[in-house]
């Protein structure tokens, strides 16, 4: 064998050698960040589970406290469907987007509920409508704390994926943006007029 092969044979085992440790590198980084996703995406799922579970207790209590208030305001039908309603699109929703378009009509109609409580002395005197306004409340504060726990992690997500070179490694790994956060809704920034009773 030549000198002037042995070279060329060295030479291409270098540019061998460099390509794969080169591979092997930008192999093992997109791994790593197609992991990550992976890991982020799993932590929104279990974000999503924990806001369900708070959105479901808060849906079982609404027939109890409903009963305790038709006792008082069997005239406040409105209401009462509004409450029906949401409740069903709750219980049928599919996606987390469905799911929180759903919570924003529980909201808007337990917020009307309570204002028009407030047109019952009486009620707001009730052992047992005080005892579920306690229950709905400590479920409002763990659902706030679920919806902001979520809407981070969703957040983390976003960001991550659109940093370089993660949406290269998003794209070819058919990651997409989620797009699904609890947000305040113009009603809910409103404030509710309240008229008591006389």
């Amino acid at each position: 064998m030549s000198r002037g092969l042995k070279i060329f044979a060295i030479v291409a085992a270098v540019i061998v050698g460099v390509v794969l440790v080169v591979g092997i590198a930008v192999f093992s980084s997109f791994m790593g960040h197609r992991n990550e996703m992976v890991r982020q995406k799993e932590a929104i799922t279990g974000t999503w589970a924990q806001v369900d579970v708070v959105l479901q207790r808060r849906a079982d209590l609404i027939p109890n406290l409903v009963s305790t208030v038709k006792g008082y305001a069997a005239h406040e039908e409105e209401i009462f469907t509004r409450l029906a309603d949401a409740r069903a699109a709750l219980a049928g929703a599919r996606t987390p987007g469905e799911s929180i378009a759903a919570n924003q009509q529980m909201d808007s109609a337990l917020s009307r509920l309570l204002v028009i409580v407030e047109n019952y002395p009486n009620l707001k005197a009730n052992e047992n409508f005080l005892r579920l306004q306690d229950e709905l409340a400590g479920t409002e504060n763990r659902i706030a704390i679920e919806r902001r726990r979520y809407n981070q992690t969703v957040q983390g997500y976003n960001t991550y994926i659109q940093l370089f070179p993660n949406y290269l490694v998003a794209s070819f790994s058919g990651f997409a943006r989620e797009d699904a956060y609890f947000e305040t809704t113009e009603e809910d920034r409103e404030a509710p007029q309240v008229e008591f009773a006389r």
